[in-house]
């Protein structure tokens, strides 16, 4: 393990700092000593503009960047803008770690996708077999636009001696979630399809693809944990995956949204809407060994917190 930074004397700037994951870093870097954290927000700063990429890195003064914004949805969005999910995931990226670097912040941490591996990748994935094939279609772009920072990241640090790091967060879920069914994800869009239909006393709900593929999930504030403790302990190019090692069928975990959710009726599956990637389980081994990271939250656990969570938002006009 590399030798520990101490947060309590860097000025770390999350870009997505509001977002969903970037609430929970925030904290979990509070936890770990951090006190000054300077966090970009949109409109007043694009982060796919060069200029205010400047602006930002002269106002905030960084010594750690983490990456964290980016343009992201399930795979209807992905499907309907794979334009803009190249372009503006490339731009932010590419610019942020090629200003960090030349404007002398100290440290960049990157955000990847696990959506960057290749589509028919041997579970469960490990690090190197992320060139071995090209990625699921649905979202090829998006993966392969942040696949390119783990490039620039190793390039850079080749010719210039940069320090940066690539993360391969695994798919995220917990409270402060997004729950919009036009962008939201598997767990969430399947929540709010449970108790919606539990609300209108429906007999069914309708639920993508078949049922058969299978997917790794981590627990919001785990993730934050792991990019809390990369970037303090790890220094090197190489990838490295953040996820639990749980893999469950889609299937499985409609059931048991609807279990926890209390929703009774049927479940039919629309096997005219895509499945995605055939399956979805990280080896998660690199991130232990290199800065002592493992995944504490039990999945039925963190998704019960989750429902909770999502339904007392409902309950107060806010879902």
């Amino acid at each position: 393990m590399d030798k520990e930074l101490d947060l309590s004397n860097q000025r770390v700037c999350v870009t997505g700092g509001a977002g969903f994951l970037g609430t929970h870093l925030i904290k979990k870097l509070k936890e770990h000593g951090a006190k000054q954290i300077f966090v970009p927000e949109y409109p007043q700063f694009d982060l796919v503009k060069s200029e205010d990429i400047v602006r930002m890195i002269e106002e905030a003064k960084p010594d750690v960047i983490i990456h964290l914004a980016a343009k992201v949805g399930g795979i209807g969005a992905n499907r309907e803008r794979p334009g803009e999910f190249f372009y503006d995931n490339l731009m932010m990226g590419v610019q942020l770690i090629h200003h960090a670097w030349q404007m002398g912040v100290e440290k960049f941490v990157a955000i990847g996708t696990i959506c960057a591996y290749p589509k028919f990748t041997p579970v469960p994935f490990k690090e190197e077999d992320l060139w071995n094939g090209y990625p699921e279609e649905t979202n090829a772009p998006y993966g392969l636009a942040k696949k390119m920072l783990l490039v620039q990241s190793q390039a850079y640090r080749e010719q210039y001696g940069y320090n940066s790091i690539f993360l391969l967060p695994v798919n995220l879920y917990g409270p402060g979630d997004n729950f919009n069914p036009a962008s939201s994800h598997v767990i969430p869009a399947l929540i709010r399809k449970c108790l919606e239909a539990k609300e209108q006393n429906a007999k069914e709900i309708i639920a993508w693809g078949d049922g058969s593929p299978t997917r790794e999930f981590i627990y919001v504030e785990d993730a934050a944990e792991g990019i809390t403790l990369a970037t303090m302990r790890y220094n090197s190019s190489e990838p490295v995956n953040i996820g639990s090692s749980f893999e469950i069928s889609i299937k499985d975990l409609t059931e048991l949204i609807a279990r926890l959710t209390g929703f009774e009726g049927e479940i039919c599956w629309d096997p005219s809407k895509p499945n995605g990637q055939p399956r979805r389980k990280l080896d998660t081994t690199r991130a232990k060994e290199r800065f002592g990271f493992e995944a504490k939250t039990n999945f039925e656990d963190g998704l019960r917190r989750t429902i909770e969570w999502y339904a007392n938002e409902r309950a107060n006009g806010r879902g």
